[in-house]
């Protein structure tokens, strides 16, 4: 095994991947296996080096005493060759040809004092070349010393030309400045993507790493299990853990196994009719933008329609409360079986098309967060498909079911407010999210995440068994309110999904079109990416409003069920709970992408996701 050459802690010279800039790091640590070393900017970017890409600072104090003793002489030497007094005077006239020399080596001498000053703006790093204050201006207390770096790079004919007439422009200073940072942004977007394609394995394990999502594999079935039973329960107390366990033939039933295939498939059959617009996604790693159509709307209409006219045959819908327990376990194995599907079609999936957090060559790991980015079946995204359409439309669905239950089992002629309110608000919050589909197009899960076991069974068992877990426990433990508690249940809800939705619209409209005269009012910091961090709106208030808003909702759907027992509160601990996995995620997931340009954003935004609190 060879031995390193790089302790911990040493300050080397590190090569950025994909370009020949070398700059200043440190040493975090050394990994056998793969022989990486870890290494850390000055502006905290992390990233996995080989050794030889990286130097000793010697070797550079040596060349850079080389290169400064040699290059007077030879500057000299031009310098006294182009201002030779030997050359003989033929008049006062220039001939045509000598004009074009003259006029060539002007050009020349342009071309070569731009590639010197190009030179200058790449010596900076990075992430703190574009890094700029909220109010949109160069930022030149950020900028570090470069004299230690050694850099060689001609420009592109296109882009001399481009310098030249710019030296020659009338154009404001300002609007330069501002020219070449945009230049030098596109640059060092095109390097991240370089070093995307560069290092695709997954290097920093989320949940545990291999043990921690082999046991989630087994825990988060066994949670669902769980809560249902409870609820089962007349008296569904922490204290009266375990609850009885039915008898292992009852919970499989090939009738309700076969009516969960046919709704999961009629959904499937709505997704690919031609209706609805067809929108591009955000760019892949590749450049690549996929296609989606957007009709999520139509099919929850259609869905409506089809409920509708089973109750005017007075089908009993009440059939999903008697064999709930069933149906999450025909979900459940449904869900299991997607899952080995998708990791085995994920493994001739080329490089490009994996996940960058669900490629760490561990099967475990990648079968639980998902191996491919986008697995598609011609133009049927099957990621993009569950994320909006079974799960969510059957949470809808499973609500009503609870509803028509408990005016059956108590013989109700009207069901009761607690219901009205869980079941109203929840449906609202299913319509948004089916109305503004395209919005889901910008988040992780979509973006950033594999499609494995964790969305296959997040998106089919955990979001319609679970979500919907207020109306199932009113069935059987209903409570009363008053109107006047109903009425401020309401505006706390109404508070929660004002700020849930209009987050959520700046955000998606800043993302989609940062110049929309629209947006004008909203200030930003701009980062190496081309991306800007938005700072006022309700992301200057905390850094992540729609966290805020999903939480104040989720309160507001339990508090109709009162407070006799803490089960119809475990979506709101759960919701807070993944909120700050997510949110403690993101953080890491942004320092490594926006480097100091997140830093100054967490200063000048400093609580994450509840006011004056956290």
């Amino acid at each position: 095994m060879p031995s390193r050459r790089f302790a911990d802690g040493e300050m080397v010279m590190g090569r950025w991947p994909g370009s020949v800039l070398y700059y200043e790091v440190q040493v975090i640590s050394y990994n056998d296996i793969s022989h990486l070393y870890t290494v850390k900017y000055k502006d905290g970017t992390e990233l996995a080096l080989k050794e030889s890409d990286i130097r000793s600072l010697l070797s550079f104090k040596h060349r850079k005493s080389q290169s400064s003793s040699s290059s007077p002489s030879r500057r000299s030497t031009s310098r006294s060759r182009s201002r030779s007094p030997g050359r003989p005077a033929k008049g006062r006239r220039r001939s045509s040809s000598q004009s074009r020399e003259h006029k060539d080596d002007k050009k020349k001498t342009i071309q070569e004092n731009s590639s010197a000053l190009l030179v200058l703006d790449f010596c900076l790093k990075p992430s703190e070349n574009n890094t700029r204050s909220y109010n949109g201006e160069p930022d030149s207390t950020e900028r570090n010393d470069t004299s230690s770096i050694i850099l060689e790079q001609k420009l592109k004919p296109d882009l001399e030309i481009e310098r030249v007439h710019e030296h020659y422009s009338l154009r404001p200073r300002k609007e330069e400045k501002k020219k070449e940072e945009i230049y030098s942004e596109k640059k060092i977007f095109e390097t991240m993507k370089t070093i995307e394609k560069a290092s695709p394995k997954t290097k920093e394990l989320e949940f545990g790493g291999r043990i921690g999502t082999f046991a989630m594999i087994i825990f988060l079935p066994a949670t669902v299990f769980y809560l249902l039973l409870m609820c089962k329960q007349d008296d569904p107390s922490l204290m009266n853990f375990p609850p009885p366990l039915p008898a292992l033939e009852s919970l499989w039933e090939a009738r309700v196994f076969g009516v969960f295939l046919l709704w999961f498939f009629l959904q499937a059959l709505f997704y690919l009719l031609p209706i609805g617009k067809v929108v591009e996604g955000l760019p892949l790693s590749n450049g690549r933008k996929l296609q989606y159509r957007i009709n999520g709307f139509y099919a929850f209409m259609l869905t409506a329609a089809g409920i509708a006219t089973l109750l005017y045959f007075r089908f009993e819908l009440h059939y999903l409360y008697d064999h709930f327990m069933q149906f999450a376990v025909s979900a459940a194995a449904f869900s299991l079986g997607l899952s080995i599907y998708l990791y085995i079609r994920s493994l001739k999936a080329p490089d490009e098309e994996l996940a960058p957090g669900g490629n760490s060559g561990y099967l475990v790991y990648d079968f639980f967060t998902g191996h491919e980015l986008n697995p598609r079946i011609g133009s049927f995204d099957l990621k993009y498909f569950c994320e909006l359409r079974p799960g969510l439309m059957g949470w809808v669905v499973i609500n009503l079911a609870m509803l028509l239950a408990e005016m059956k089992i108590h013989n109700q002629s009207m069901p009761s407010l607690s219901m009205v309110l869980v079941n109203s608000f929840q449906l609202l919050y299913v319509v948004d999210a089916l109305w503004n589909e395209e919005a889901v197009l910008t988040t992780m899960d979509i973006t950033h995440d594999g499609f494995g076991f964790m969305l296959a069974f997040g998106d089919l068992v955990w979001v319609p068994f679970v979500y919907s877990l207020q109306a199932f426990y009113l069935v059987g433990h209903p409570t009363a309110i008053s109107w006047p508690v109903a009425a401020a249940i309401t505006i706390l809800n109404s508070i929660g999904y004002y700020i849930f939705r209009s987050a959520n619209s700046q955000k998606n409209n800043f993302r989609r079109n940062p110049a929309d005269p629209k947006l004008a009012y909203l200030k930003f910091i701009p980062t190496a990416t081309g991306k800007g961090l938005l700072v006022t709106g309700w992301w200057g208030f905390v850094r992540h409003p729609n966290y805020l808003g999903d939480i104040i909702m989720a309160l507001a759907w339990s508090l109709p069920c009162g407070f006799n027992h803490i089960l119809p509160y475990f979506y709101v601990i759960y919701f807070i709970c993944l909120l700050v996995h997510r949110e403690a995620r993101d953080e890491h997931h942004c320092k490594q992408k926006y480097g100091l340009a997140w830093e100054k954003y967490c200063q000048r935004v400093p609580y994450r996701i509840f006011p004056y609190i956290y």
